[in-house]
């Protein structure tokens, strides 16, 4: 059976940014540029004795304050803006920057540089719509500014003007660093959210197979509690359900029901308030727990085969380990990857000696892409060899299921390595029938594996879950 995608993780897979920035935050990053603003009008105005439109200057910072005052009036401090309402905003900032630029000396000004922040923040927290659209605008606005301003002039009239080629080599710098920043803020931006995104995805696949896990130690933790006073009251009642009208001397009998009854009462109690932690779930061979975790892609039209060997000197039985939530969950994934692009087989190999415990996955399928293999394991990786959507409706080809299995088989100790069984450029005929992809992962044995004396004694009695 095909393990339906979980809808849950659609909420991570979106690469949306609404929503993204508060008001508040734009509105204390314009309160900033105010300040900045009128301090550099004041000491170009009334210390280095420059003539400025001091009443146009301040009427521009007085548009950016009045504007500020209206959106802490009407809207709350938590208000997010929608994209559209953020590049907005950004754009009366881009406007009314190159306002003020306009009245002191367009690109003479050496703040023009300012004119890169609108569309930085753009690139980081909008879209790309907004942000190309905002970047284009602040293009337009810096090439005017190069042609028309109002020129700079001291107290004594001379005009302060750069040479034509700087202010042309300064225009080509903005230009320049309005692409480069915004293309390199947005790239590291999109990463991190990626990042983000996906480990989100592992914990939310961590939290539910450790949900199933501690449902199946309480199912477990049932039978094993519940099997030895059922048997009694099972047997109890029999002989009662046979002798009892004739026999009155079954008093005792009648007895020992009630008392087993109490006992089973107790028992469910104690598990409705915490359950019990069935030491028995808490560690499995190697093989078991291999077996545990490819079990649901075994009917998947692929055959899965089990070969487990002890290396050099090592002892024939296999080594018993934590039974781990994050082992389980990154196994299968492992699993449903090589049987997703598997041409008809899966093999899966486990070893164990010289102090580690191995395993390695393999499969017949056309492998990993050669140019992808130094990426493998990065989130939203986007292709393998070939599409499968059409054999797994849902699929979802990203890279998170292999990032995923990564990150949780990396967090249990483990080294988790990826390569072709094959040189991709062989012919068919000459590749051999493990020619596909292969996923190794090594633990060190004390990483998951039980000490000797730990694995060969007792267990001892279930104990309370934690909670």
């Amino acid at each position: 059976m095909v393990s339906t995608p979980d809808p849950s993780l659609n909420l991570v897979t979106r690469d949306t940014r609404s929503d993204w920035v508060r008001l508040r935050t734009l509105l204390v990053l314009r309160w900033l540029a105010v300040l900045g603003q009128t301090i550099a009008v004041v000491i170009a105005s009334f210390y280095l004795g420059l003539r400025v439109e001091l009443g146009l200057c301040f009427l521009a910072i007085g548009a950016s304050v009045i504007s500020n005052l209206i959106a802490m009036t009407i809207f709350p401090e938590n208000q997010r803006l929608s994209d559209r309402d953020a590049m907005l905003t950004l754009l009366f900032d881009l406007t009314q920057l190159s306002f003020l630029l306009f009245l002191t000396g367009g690109l003479n000004n050496p703040f023009a540089l300012l004119i890169l922040a609108p569309v930085t923040i753009s690139a980081t927290a909008l879209t790309l719509r907004s942000t190309l659209f905002l970047g284009a605008a602040a293009i337009v606005l810096i090439t005017g500014l190069a042609f028309l301003y109002t020129p700079l002039r001291t107290a004594e009239g001379t005009i302060l003007e750069l040479p034509p080629i700087f202010v042309f080599g300064f225009w080509i710098a903005i230009v320049i660093g309005i692409v480069f920043l915004s293309a390199y803020a947005r790239r590291i931006t999109r990463e991190t959210h990626s990042m983000s995104q996906a480990l989100l995805a592992t914990q939310m696949a961590l939290a539910r197979e450790q949900k199933l896990t501690d449902l199946g130690g309480v199912v477990a933790a049932a039978a094993h509690e519940l099997g030895t006073p059922l048997a009694t009251i099972k047997l109890v009642s029999t002989e009662l359900a046979e002798e009892l009208a004739d026999r009155p001397e079954l008093h005792e009998d009648a007895e020992l029901i009630r008392e087993q009854a109490d006992r089973c009462r107790d028992i469910l109690r104690s598990m409705g308030q915490a359950g019990k932690d069935d030491l028995h779930m808490r560690s499995a061979p190697f093989g078991a727990v291999i077996r545990e975790a490819a079990e649901p892609h075994e009917d998947r039209g692929i055959a899965i085969h089990y070969e487990f060997t002890p290396g050099d000197d090592a002892p024939e039985g296999q080594p018993i380990i934590r039974r781990k939530p994050e082992i389980i969950h990154g196994l299968r994934n492992l699993v449903q990857n090589a049987v997703d692009f598997a041409d008809g087989q899966v093999w899966i190999e486990g070893g164990w000696g010289a102090g580690a415990i191995r395993l390695r996955v393999v499969d017949d399928g056309e492998g990993f892409p050669p140019d992808l293999l130094g990426r493998l394991g990065d989130p939203f990786l986007s292709r393998r060899s070939r599409p499968r959507a059409e054999l797994r409706p849902g699929y979802e080809g990203m890279g998170l299921g292999l990032f995923i299995a990564k990150t949780l088989l990396e967090r249990s100790g483990a080294e988790v390595t990826f390569q072709n069984a094959s040189d991709p450029f062989l012919a068919a005929e000459d590749k051999g029938e493990r020619r596909g992809a292969v996923v190794e992962v090594t633990w060190p044995h004390q990483s998951i594996g039980l000490p000797a004396e730990e694995a060969s004694g007792p267990l001892g009695e279930n104990q309370p879950i934690s909670v």
